[in-house]
């Protein structure tokens, strides 16, 4: 766990920093520049994830889990910021660990993003639901998601924190043309479908968050897949 959350902070701080480079930088570039950092903060967690010893089967849990999630996101893009993809990050997340979590949310961005379009707020959405699912991993395996109800906060909670994240790649188009009352116009802007993802967060998490753990739970014990950091949650 002390390595986890070195590569927690450490990818904190590079994403803090890119922030403050952004604000910093006097070329045009602001968009690239957004790009780039973020991709190279999303670069440790795959990394970690590598040089773990996977087995084949696990990986092949891993990619139909992403796919669930990915897939789960398409039949709901006409209400916007409603879809179960978070919460099969999160389930996946206390399930099988944060590592998990983390790759099932920024592989469900990447293949969604096949069907409903890729663009410059891809590596943004791997992030953000990549964050996802390493908080809930974490937040689990130290004992704060042992309740429903802490777990229905979390979810409301990472639903405003998803749009707050994704409104940074916009502004920083912005460049040296942002000013506070633009962030506070995109964050005033975004309020309605970030309370939508918190809110449908909620819905998915209270409807059909035990059952889907307690299968996964069960798969996980029958077949010792990425049997690390989650057993004994939601009892």
């Amino acid at each position: 766990m002390s390595r986890a959350r070195i590569a927690l902070f450490a990818v904190i701080l590079l994403f803090a920093g890119s922030l403050a480079f952004m604000a910093w930088a006097t070329d045009e570039q602001y968009m690239l520049i957004s790009f780039f950092l973020v991709c190279a903060s999303i670069v440790p967690f795959f990394l970690r994830f590598e040089r773990r010893t996977v087995q084949a089967r696990e990986l092949v849990l891993v990619a139909v889990l992403s796919a669930i999630a990915a897939v789960g996101r398409v039949p709901f893009a006409a209400l916007p910021s409603v879809q179960p993809t978070t919460f099969v990050i999160i389930v996946s997340a206390l399930v099988f660990g944060s590592e998990t979590g983390f790759m099932v949310g920024a592989v469900a961005a990447l293949v969604s993003n096949m069907f409903l379009g890729q663009g410059p707020w891809t590596p943004w959405q791997m992030f953000s639901w990549g964050m996802i699912g390493w908080t809930a991993g974490l937040l689990q395996t130290w004992g704060l998601l042992g309740s429903r109800w802490m777990l229905l906060v979390f979810g409301f909670v990472w639903g405003f924190l998803f749009g707050w994240i994704m409104n940074i790649w916009a502004l920083a188009g912005m460049g040296q043309n942002l000013t506070w009352a633009a962030v506070a116009a995109s964050y005033a802007a975004s309020f309605y479908f970030d309370l939508a993802h918190a809110l449908s967060n909620v819905f998915f998490l209270s409807v059909l968050g035990p059952g889907w753990i307690r299968i996964l739970q069960r798969y996980k014990r029958k077949y010792g897949l990425l049997d690390n950091e989650a057993d004994g949650i939601l009892k």
